[in-house]
């Protein structure tokens, strides 16, 4: 016999409607759901953390590169005194220099190129976004807005600066805080 012929034979496959269970249908969906968003929580908190790294790391090679421009900032203004003593000696060819007023020139020059405003306002920046970043609130658009101030401060050391070297690492910070501005918009 097929099975064809079986389940053709009356009494073997019986056919009937029976009433939905609405209770047992809502608790299913229930418990569904309820599995669903704690996933999803799970998963939130996951990318949640890998994001605090990443910014965390990124954080980090900015506040070494501002050192590293911090440091570098005095020599500029030491570089730039030798050269403008070498030049005006050339230009001068015998006549004795004011030292004073060399003295005043490499002042006003200093003082034109210091940076260190723009470093601490940095490092206030980087203070805070480390702050939002371990707080429990929305962060998003305070980080968001502090990285924007974060890249006006490099700007403003990188208009200033007369030195190469600080040059490349306003270049590498400028690139790094662009990366945080693209990870800042995943934070909620």
């Amino acid at each position: 016999m097929s099975l064809a012929g079986v389940l053709a034979a009356e009494g073997v496959v019986r056919l009937e409607e029976r009433p939905a269970d609405l209770e047992a249908a809502r608790g299913a969906v229930r418990e569904a759901l309820d599995r669903s968003l704690d996933q999803l929580a799970a998963l939130r908190a996951r990318e949640g953390e890998a994001l605090a790294r990443d910014l965390g790391e990124r954080l980090d090679r900015v506040e070494a590169w501002a050192a590293g421009v911090e440091r570098l900032a005095p020599e500029s203004v030491e570089h730039h005194r030798e050269r403008l003593q070498e030049r005006v000696q050339e230009l001068a060819r015998g006549i004795p220099l004011d030292p004073s007023r060399l003295a005043q020139e490499v002042a006003l020059f200093a003082d034109r190129i210091d940076v260190a405003e723009e470093i601490t306002r940095l490092r206030s920046h980087l203070a805070q976004t480390r702050r939002l970043m371990t707080g429990s609130e929305p962060a998003g658009r305070k980080m968001e807005f502090l990285v924007q101030e974060m890249h006006r401060e490099v700007n403003t050391i990188g208009s200033k600066s007369q030195s190469a070297a600080i040059a490349a690492m306003v270049v590498s910070l400028k690139a790094e805080i662009e990366r945080m501005r693209e990870q800042v918009q995943n934070v909620e």
